[in-house]
């Protein structure tokens, strides 16, 4: 189990904090892993086919640019990922079916809730680098994520 605040104290140098003020909504609240990325608005197709074909292990970064018009997550693509054994599941927007999510062994951190569901035309970007909350969100830089606060470094720090 990873704590945020000790790694913090260990590599403080190597780590930016993400300000976005998450909410946890996967049964596991503390997560890494190595990032990859998803640019969407309010469509969600590309982020079904990164949770079916990013790597075991790795922490989904999302950005939905913080829209809450209508859910990017909910429980079949949470299964998915849990399925797949992914880490984690970052969403700089909404994700529905919390209560299920809730039961789902995956990290899942989101802005909010919304029962909506998104579009379906396939429009965004993959394998981007993305900035919100302050962090560069990098393909292949880590993640590291508890109650405390979410951490970017651009390496492993966790041997």
């Amino acid at each position: 189990m990873i704590k945020t605040a000790d790694l913090h104290d260990a590599h403080g140098n190597e780590l930016t904090l993400c300000t976005v003020p998450f909410r946890s909504y996967g049964a596991r609240s503390a997560f890494f892993g190595p990032i990859e990325t998803v640019r969407v608005l309010e469509d969600n197709v590309l982020v079904e086919q990164a949770l079916e074909s990013i790597p075991e292990g790795s922490v989904l970064v999302v950005d939905g640019g913080g829209s809450a018009r209508c859910a990017l997550l909910g429980d079949r693509l949470g299964g998915i990922a849990q399925t797949r054994k992914l880490a984690g599941i970052i969403v700089n927007g909404c994700v529905r079916d919390s209560a299920d999510l809730a039961q789902i062994d995956v990290g899942i951190l989101a802005i909010g809730t919304n029962p909506i569901r998104s579009k379906k035309e396939g429009k965004g970007d993959r394998d981007v680098t993305l900035q919100f909350g302050e962090v560069d969100w990098t393909p292949g830089h880590f993640v590291y994520v508890d109650e405390d606060g979410v951490l970017i470094a651009s390496r492993n720090l966790i041997i």
